[in-house]
């Protein structure tokens, strides 16, 4: 059996794009695995489901939570809320997830929030920043599980020159100090490239401080 810490194979990251710090197969095939088989735990309690924007235009990504808070968007703008649309409290945050946090955080508190995004087909996410929490001196936390995401990161302000990366399977992003704001999205993903998911896809969880 693995003890915490035995499933994540760098210490340090692998590439730094405009501060934001990426550890290029930090999670193992086997730490991979029972992530995944936690999702799907979460799932069954908080189904995925398609958020519609302000605007008014279904996001292309599937999402759920995990933690005391999760992230839903409508009509009445984006927010966090202590419970799914379905009206009950989101599932805890599983342990697997929580080691990776104390692995690359550099945080001394706990998150509150796990979102999980799953894309398949065309989905993406468009150039954003993580700007709806209390706390922009606690990083964001990033993890990429399946097919392949080409991410891509701004600057501060929207618009000007950007970079982008192929983001694989068991890759870790944290977004911290001075790239804890900037702007950033998932251009798209390459069908087909991880064997992981049955049905193939990717999922991507954001483990945030909210409060």
């Amino acid at each position: 059996m693995r003890k915490n810490g035995e499933q994540m194979n760098n210490s340090r990251p692998t590439a730094v794009l405009r501060g934001v710090q990426v550890w290029q197969g930090l999670l193992d095939r086997p730490a991979q695995e029972k992530i995944l088989q936690d999702i799907r735990a979460i799932v069954v309690a908080a189904p995925l489901f398609s958020p519609m924007t302000p605007y008014g235009k279904p996001m292309s990504v599937q999402m759920t939570s995990a933690g005391r808070f999760g992230w839903v968007s409508d009509r009445s703008g984006y927010r966090y809320s202590e419970t799914h649309p379905n009206g009950k409290v989101w599932p805890a945050i599983p342990s697997s997830v929580l080691n990776i946090w104390e692995k690359v955080s550099g945080s001394d508190r706990v998150p509150e929030c796990c979102l999980i995004n799953l894309y398949r087909d065309a989905a993406r996410m468009g150039m954003h920043q993580d700007r709806d929490e209390a706390e922009f001196r606690e990083p964001v936390v990033s993890v990429s599980l399946g097919d392949e995401g080409l991410f891509r990161v701004g600057n501060l302000t929207r618009g000007g020159k950007t970079e982008s990366i192929w983001l694989n399977s068991g890759d870790v992003v944290v977004m911290g100090g001075d790239a804890r704001l900037v702007y950033h999205g998932i251009d798209k993903t390459r069908a087909g490239s991880s064997s992981l998911l049955n049905g193939g896809g990717r999922i991507n969880l954001t483990l945030r401080v909210v409060t």
